[in-house]
């Protein structure tokens, strides 16, 4: 199926590594002109499996936390590719900040690490999304519905996606700006496999977690959340705006008791 994204221009946050690699290399398949924005240098394995699809992207490497630097960033890239189509944010890390222990000070910090930038690269880009009526993409997270107990800060960021991507879709629709979000639940990435090796009983800990997962018992791969995006980063999804998308094998929706 031809997406119709052939030579558009999609920034990636987190472009490099997991979910963000994964939409990157899918959107690479689909012809577009992945950017990615990434605070780690590029892997020597992504690059050879990027550089298979394509030769035309861009890894800019950037903390985005150093906010300022991302207004630039994305002007210089609209005037020498002449157009943005997309964005997707997806740089973050849930880093357990939780209400205990946590100073008001922290957990604005974590605030700004994992919901500022999202925000500041889509102001970045609104008048080049409405010339190409383009397409916005949010990754969030299950913690952002269904809590996890032990971060607060992380559960607050990803919330406050989930209510933007909506208020964006609000904004633009009169410009022919879509606004979406995926909703993670347990996607197995390095990260979360490294995680799991914490455990004294990584296999019994990862079987645990699996069983809790209504559809087929399994972790969501990358590539499923991957081709979920490119989908609703795509023109084929014109209609599509303001949605939350939960590709999770019905966990958040689903009762975990049905077996």
């Amino acid at each position: 199926m031809d997406l119709q994204l052939k030579e558009k221009v999609v920034f990636v946050t987190g472009g490099g590594k997991g979910i963000g690699s994964g939409i990157t290399l899918a959107l690479a398949r689909e012809g577009a002109i992945p950017i990615v924005l990434s605070r780690s240098a590029i892997l020597p394995e992504f690059k050879e499996k990027l550089e298979a699809l394509t030769k035309d992207y861009e890894f800019i490497q950037i903390d985005l936390n150093e906010t300022d630097k991302i207004q630039p960033i994305v002007d210089d890239m609209a005037k020498r590719r002449g157009s943005i189509y997309g964005i997707v944010n997806n740089a973050g890390a849930n880093d357990n900040k939780d209400l205990e222990t946590t100073s008001w000070r922290d957990f604005e910090k974590s605030l700004h690490e994992n919901l500022t930038h999202y925000y500041a690269l889509v102001h970045a880009a609104v008048p080049y999304l409405k010339d190409s009526r383009g397409s916005i993409l949010n990754i969030s997270s299950k913690t952002a519905l269904t809590g996890q107990g032990k971060t607060s800060a992380y559960a607050a960021a990803k919330g406050a996606i989930l209510a933007l991507t909506r208020e964006w879709a609000a904004a633009l629709a009169k410009d022919h700006v879509r606004s979406n979000a995926i909703v993670v639940s347990e996607c197995w990435t390095p990260l979360y496999a490294n995680w799991i090796k914490t455990f004294d009983d990584p296999e019994a800990r990862k079987k645990v977690i699996a069983d809790k997962i209504p559809f087929e018992h399994r972790f969501t791969s990358i590539e499923e959340i991957a081709d979920m995006a490119v989908f609703l980063l795509s023109p084929l999804s014109s209609h599509t705006t303001a949605q939350w998308v939960f590709v999770d094998g019905g966990y958040v929706h689903l009762d975990r008791a049905l077996s």
